[in-house]
Formats: C-alpha cells, structure tokens, sequence
C-alpha cells in the first residue's frame, strides 16, 4: 500500500534548517501525513503551554496575595505537623 507523503510548505513559515529537518522526518516516517499537521499540532502544543503558563501565574498571584494578607503558615510548623502524622501511620502499620 502505497502511502501518499507530501510535503507541503506554505511560504509564510520559515523554520529554520533544524526544524525543516524534524518536519520532515516527522512526515516521511508516517507519524504525521503532512507538513500542515505538524505544524498545527506545533501551535496547538504552544496554545496549551500558554494557558499552563497562565494558570501558573494566577497561581503565584494567588498564592502572593494570601502571603500579603497574611494567610501563611510557616514550613517548620508544616513539616512538625507532616512528620507526626507520617510517623503515627507508620506505628499504626507495624502494630
């Protein structure tokens, strides 16, 4: 069966020699059936990297904020109570 490869390259993208490379390593192996559809998935990963990066900074604003009002706990006071609690469900394994 006879699998059709093309390449095809609109003039608005320029890659770069590297990139062209992987493109077209990426068709030829059949893992994509275009240069169009490695491409588009290429902007679609950006996309979602970008609203990662978004959520990611509402997170430290939140995050910054609470600090700024004073919703804070201290690590010391955290790990004193993570430790007590790892420590009893061990004792409560062995037993």
């Amino acid at each position: 069966m006879c699998v059709d490869r093309r390449i095809d390259r609109p003039g608005s993208a320029n890659l770069g020699a590297r990139l062209e490379s992987d493109v077209t390593t990426l068709v030829q192996s059949g893992r994509y059936p275009s240069r169009s559809e490695v491409l588009r998935e290429s902007a679609r990963l950006v996309e979602e990297r970008e609203r990662r990066l978004l959520a990611l900074a509402a997170a430290i604003a939140h995050g910054l904020a609470d600090a700024d009002a004073g919703r804070v706990e201290a690590v010391a006071d955290i790990a004193e109570r993570l430790t007590a609690n790892y420590q009893a469900r061990a004792e409560s394994d062995v037993s």
